[in-house]
């Protein structure tokens, strides 16, 4: 076989199977950007470039799969607020929340957006992720709304990283709007076969400070029509069975679910539809619901994890921190939270058959890590252990 690079010496978790996919002994071979081997080093390979990788680990490409990434401004105020006593929802009502970054997006060009987004993606390629998830909704209006989406295609052709980006303009009511939700849910789902290729996904916020189910179903509905994909933030303040909704949809994914019943986990299980977690926002909120853990994993639904980066709920730009508070705060397994930062990551995409294994055929997203274990991920508080990043072979 010949092949253009070979990584050898390696120790492979390549996430193939149910657990972590251990290959003591392994190395990986890429030809024209994509994994042509990956396995035990016991098959004859040629390659005009070879890399030693010292016995380290190698995993594929940490995927961070729900991020508000493009954004202008922050919430610091807030956060001094909420620490001070107020709660989200009282932020929110009083004009703060989605609405106060919505301002700050609406002010800024898309120029300014891909600029003041870049440290932030920057952080996450520090960590080992290839591919990130960037959702609008931050503008909500048509024009500002494809301005966010527009800059989040961009930040795949300032840095080597693959964009998904996500339509959500289904986020938050905006002033103009105010008494007429259903208006507003009008307009958006007007928008969506407008999009042109601007988004891969269409999401909404199902929740009291959100959009009743019923206004989620109509925007799915449209989405369905387009044909894109939908995901949604479901059952995070509360129980409205946006879970079971985005599942009788085929959603890829529900987020959030802290308040998710057994009920919507049947829903997901059924539908194949991932549980996405997000530790950064409950740690940030200082949440006490936890997600349903048990009940998913005896429902086999797959759980995915993500920084759910953004500037008022969880303004965390790092997934080896995500791995930690997965475990400590949600009680996952080491296997169980390096799963979720990449095969099922990858599966809460829709990009589960491209990335997020090392297998035949898959994009050569690696990420090669100076530790003697696994867990170390996981384990470690504020430590980066990432020796070399790969994507597409390079």
């Amino acid at each position: 076989m010949r092949c253009d690079t070979i990584w050898r010496n390696a120790r492979l978790a390549t996430m193939a199977g149910d657990d972590l996919g251990i290959v003591a002994d392994g190395i990986v071979a890429a030809r024209d950007g994509r994994i042509a081997y990956a396995g035990p080093a016991t098959v004859a390979i040629e390659a005009a470039h070879q890399v030693d990788c010292g016995g380290r680990w190698i995993t594929p490409g940490l995927i961070d799969c729900h991020t508000h990434l493009i954004h202008a401004g922050n919430r610091a105020g807030e956060f001094a607020a909420r620490l001070a006593g107020a709660s989200y929802e009282e932020i929110a009502r009083a004009g703060g929340g989605i609405v106060s970054t919505m301002r700050a997006t609406r002010d800024a060009s898309e120029d300014e957006l891909v600029t003041t987004t870049l440290p932030r993606l920057d952080a996450l390629i520090a960590e080992g992720v290839t591919t990130v998830e960037v959702k609008s909704g931050y503008g909500l209006t048509p024009f500002d709304e494809a301005k966010m989406l527009r800059a989040a295609r961009r930040l795949g052709d300032e840095r080597d990283v693959r964009v998904a980006t996500t339509f959500l303009a289904a986020h938050a009511l905006p002033p103009e709007y105010a008494g007429d939700a259903d208006g507003y849910i009008d307009r958006v789902c007007a928008q969506i076969p407008e999009l042109g290729g601007l988004a891969d996904a269409v999401d909404a916020f199902c929740e009291g400070i959100g959009f009743t189910p019923a206004q989620v179903d109509r925007v799915f509905a449209a989405a369905r029509d387009a044909g894109l994909p939908v995901k949604l933030h479901a059952e995070q303040l509360s129980a409205l069975g946006g879970a079971s909704l985005a599942a009788r949809h085929g959603a890829l994914s529900a987020d959030h679910l802290e308040h998710a019943t057994d009920a919507d986990v049947a829903a997901m299980a059924a539908a194949g539809t991932v549980a996405v977690l997000l530790p950064g926002a409950y740690y940030f909120m200082r949440e006490t619901m936890l997600p349903p853990v048990a009940a998913l994993r005896a429902a086999g639904v797959p759980i995915a994890l993500a920084t759910d980066c953004n500037p008022g709920t969880s303004p965390l730009t790092s997934p080896l921190l995500v791995l930690n508070m997965a475990a400590t705060l949600f009680r996952l397994t080491v296997v169980e939270a390096l799963r979720g930062l990449t095969v099922n990551a990858a599966r809460a995409l829709g990009l589960h058959d491209a990335i997020g294994t090392l297998e035949v055929g898959k994009a050569c997203d690696l990420a090669v890590w100076d530790v003697s274990d696994p867990a170390e991920l996981v384990y470690r508080i504020g430590f980066n252990p990432l020796h070399s990043r790969i994507r597409n072979g390079r």
